[in-house]
């Protein structure tokens, strides 16, 4: 029962996604991935200037330990010569005062030198890892500017795929095949008008192929045949001339 909540759950969160990124206006994902890559090397340069302020840190640590070495050094040298100038005069008791102090400088400058040997290594790691972060910022850098060329690019693609499908919509209308709305085509008006023609000849076939038709042709045949009578019975009872019959006119026979 678990797995299949887990499917379904993960199958709801894939569609939702889908569709999402269905509706989402590219342009706004596009912004959205500079926005991101922006960030991100901003990030990324806080973390190098981190790095690089470290090895700034570390090189005046190493420069103090330096500068620190050589003074022991001078003043143990010193407190050396200073003993045996003392013991020279005969004065073996401030002699050994100042070889107490060599001694002293001298333990100082052991721990000043292995002081100064670790400051050295880590300002040389330092030095590695911010030059690391320099390279990496600059290989950042080139590639926020490769995706802000390609933002430009892809701007300009989206904007004429919209130009196309505008055209492609225009086109579509004005050759019929994607009306807008309940808008028939041109093709469909045709169809039914060619549709309701085709009826109407059927049907005046139909009817003039009828028997009542052919009762109706009879019988103005027999009144046109009943007006020319009285017609002649008209000019004969005024006196005028009898024209002769021109045979073979319809309806003169019956």
């Amino acid at each position: 029962m678990f797995k299949v909540i887990r499917r379904a759950w993960r199958y709801l969160v894939f569609a939702v996604s889908g569709r999402l990124d269905e509706l989402t206006d590219p342009r706004v994902q596009i912004e959205q991935a500079i926005q991101e890559a922006k960030e991100q090397h901003q990030r990324l340069t806080q973390q190098a200037a981190a790095v690089i302020g470290n090895e700034r840190e570390l090189g005046m640590r190493l420069a103090r330990s330096l500068e620190e070495t050589e003074k022991l050094q001078a003043n143990a040298r010193q407190a050396v010569l200073l003993a045996e100038r003392e013991r020279a005069a005969g004065d073996e008791r401030k002699a050994l005062s100042y070889e107490d102090s060599a001694r002293a400088f001298a333990s100082r400058l052991v721990a000043a030198e292995t002081a100064l040997r670790d400051a050295q290594l880590m300002h040389g790691r330092a030095g590695q890892a911010s030059a690391q972060a320099r390279a990496a910022v600059e290989n950042n850098a080139m590639a926020l500017q490769k995706k802000i060329a390609e933002r430009m690019r892809l701007l300009s693609q989206l904007d004429q795929a919209k130009m196309q499908e505008q055209l492609n919509r225009a086109m579509g209308d004005l050759s019929g095949l994607a009306p807008a709305g309940d808008t028939p085509t041109m093709d469909q008006v045709r169809e039914k008008i060619e549709k309701r023609y085709a009826r109407a000849l059927g049907e005046a076939e139909l009817t003039s192929n009828s028997v009542e038709a052919r009762m109706i042709e009879v019988e103005r045949a027999a009144l046109d045949v009943e007006g020319a009578a009285r017609l002649e019975a008209i000019k004969e009872s005024l006196g005028l001339d009898r024209k002769p019959e021109v045979e073979g006119r319809p309806g003169a026979e019956g």
